[in-house]
């Protein structure tokens, strides 16, 4: 019972940390300066934003809740999703569109998540500017996922710590727009099921866990430029490779 209430006591200060620390420093929900966007040729007019929603779980350690697309979609069917989606009208900005999709989708009450910091966006080669909205869910016990079966299969979270190890991930070569980089592909299990985490999904949360934990990944990225392009520590990883 001591234990318990230690870990849970761990789980509250880590919380506050987290919000005292990033709020105060929160981008513009509106105006998102990215050097990346205004590099993009022609200037990409969409917008779309996803949550990165994290709660702290039993051991203290942050997870990530994540979906599994629904089958009947007409892209990106059956693969593993952030909560999200395109903005509409009604959005005043990056964040509402990634807490209105999130409650269309999974049934998650806004009220329920305090908003830390917002990523740099990243870019589709359809020319859609993906906004990372990072979140603390406080009290997960509070959240009963309603899914939308339009939109969603099933709902699951994974430790976003996994997305800075080398351990259950592997990598391929891939060409986008004339650009070779990295493909990453994260393989979890829970309950039995089997998933697959990868492309911009994983890119996403190698950032989000990078920035959380404060520390790069233990490999290299060799993200492609529209993704946010190639890191310190990709730099620094190839030129001590070289000497080796």
């Amino acid at each position: 019972m001591d234990s318990q209430k230690k870990v849970d006591t761990k789980v509250c200060e880590r919380i506050h940390y987290l919000i005292d620390h990033f709020r105060s420093s929160v981008p513009s929900a509106n105006n998102h300066n990215s050097s990346l966007v205004n590099r993009f040729k022609p200037k990409p007019t969409k917008r779309a934003s996803v949550l990165i929603c994290l709660f702290h779980g039993h051991d203290a350690n942050l997870r990530v809740i994540l979906t599994l697309r629904a089958s009947s979609l007409s892209t990106h069917s059956g693969e593993v999703a952030l909560p999200g989606g395109k903005r509409e009208e009604g959005d005043a900005n990056d964040v509402e569109t990634a807490l209105r999709e999130a409650k269309e989708e999974i049934g998650l009450d806004p009220s329920l998540v305090t908003v830390i910091t917002i990523l740099e966006p990243f870019i589709t080669k359809y020319g859609v500017i993906i906004t990372p909205v990072v979140g603390i869910l406080s009290n997960k016990d509070a959240f009963t996922p309603v899914l939308n079966p339009d939109e969603v299969e099933s709902i699951f979270d994974a430790p976003l710590e996994m997305f800075l190890k080398d351990e259950n991930r592997r990598a391929e070569e891939a060409e986008m727009m004339g650009e070779k980089f990295r493909m990453h592909f994260f393989d979890y299990e829970v309950d039995n099921k089997n998933y697959v985490i990868w492309a911009i999904t994983a890119a996403m949360l190698i950032r989000a866990a990078s920035v959380l934990y404060q520390r790069p990944p233990a490999f290299l990225e060799l993200r492609p430029k529209i993704w946010g392009g190639r890191t310190e520590n990709d730099m620094f990883i190839l030129q001590h490779s070289s000497k080796l």
